[in-house]
């Protein structure tokens, strides 16, 4: 299980110049602004609030219009189909896409790549995998030829995610291995959500040894960068392989841990009471467990995904907490 997490949002600003004469002010022409005058597109993402982020990218390529950021615009609308996109809106995000892919030709080896890791996402949104496949395998080529760690860490990321798990092995691992040995920082960015791919491929496999080791280097690399959200998710993850390894009381204590963590935050996260209940069902105390089942299924039914793909499972918290 992948679990998502928060980037915040920064606000643009853009600079007026002015001229002005002895008894008549003339109109102020626009800003003319070159890529480093503005704000870097993946520090605007939440990824969980996607149609936010869309109104974010779409003010700002209003904002940029008729100015000579032609690259930066380009890849603003790829970023605006990626939002469309986690909005279940294909034909949109499609669309989107259609407007960048005739400027192609002229322009940069960034633009290109990025054309072609969110076409792939949209189509691996769609269940439309093999078609994904090509162009996430075009989007590594690619990057691996223009030296961009960046995107090659992510075009190999979603081959792990869409191959089978032999193949998928062998995906992240060559992301893995790049991200650790990148000078681009943009790259080393990727650690965590590796760890917790390679994690749960092992984890799937039944490898629960080799998925602790993983959930435990990306708890580490989390908590090195400090974001207490990621770091909880991480702490979770580590405890839900501690079950699988028939560790329950450890497992437990952890988990407890992290109710009271999510209580001090002022946060709530059904996985957690769900992991709660699990481990008290399986120790023999059912009674306690009763009310943690409950308060796991009053969250995670309101999870979409969930209720998309994990009906028996909503079934059981549901049942379990009568």
């Amino acid at each position: 299980m992948q679990r998502r997490l928060r980037f915040g949002l920064v606000l643009l600003g853009l600079w007026l110049l002015s001229c002005s004469a002895p008894q008549h002010k003339e109109p102020e022409p626009k800003a003319r602004p070159s890529a480093g005058d503005l704000p870097e597109i993946d520090a605007l993402w939440d990824y969980h609030a996607p149609a936010a982020t869309e109104e974010v990218f779409e003010t700002l390529l209003a904002k940029i219009e008729g100015t000579d950021a032609e690259d930066y615009r380009l890849e603003l609308l790829t970023q605006i189909a990626r939002a469309q996109s986690l909005q279940g809106d294909f034909e949109t995000a499609h669309a989107t896409l259609d407007q960048v892919e005739p400027a192609l030709p002229t322009a940069s080896k960034v633009v290109h790549a990025r054309y072609l890791l969110e076409r792939g996402r949209v189509f691996n949104a769609a269940r439309q995998n093999d078609k994904a496949k090509t162009l996430f395998v075009a989007a590594w080529e690619l990057c691996q030829a223009e030296r961009n760690d960046v995107c090659a860490v992510d075009a190999a990321h979603m081959m792990g995610v869409i191959e089978p798990a032999a193949e998928a092995t062998h995906w992240n691992e060559q992301a893995l291995a790049l991200a650790l040995s990148s000078k681009q920082e943009g790259a080393k960015r990727w650690l965590g959500a590796l760890y917790n791919n390679m994690g749960w491929t092992h984890h799937d496999q039944g490898e629960y040894e080799k998925a602790l080791e993983m959930f435990q280097a990306g708890l580490a690399w989390r908590e090195s960068q400090g974001e207490q959200g990621p770091i909880l998710v991480a702490r979770w993850s580590v405890g839900r392989t501690l079950r699988s390894l028939g560790r329950t009381k450890e497992a437990l204590e952890l988990q407890k841990a992290l109710v009271k963590a999510h209580e001090e935050a002022g946060t709530t996260d059904g996985f957690v009471f769900e992991e709660v209940a699990e481990c008290l069902y399986a120790l023999g105390k059912k009674k306690d467990a009763k009310p943690f089942f409950t308060k796991a299924y009053e969250v995670l039914s309101n999870d979409p995904w969930m209720t998309q793909n994990e009906t028996d499972r909503l079934e059981r918290l549901r049942t379990l907490g009568k």
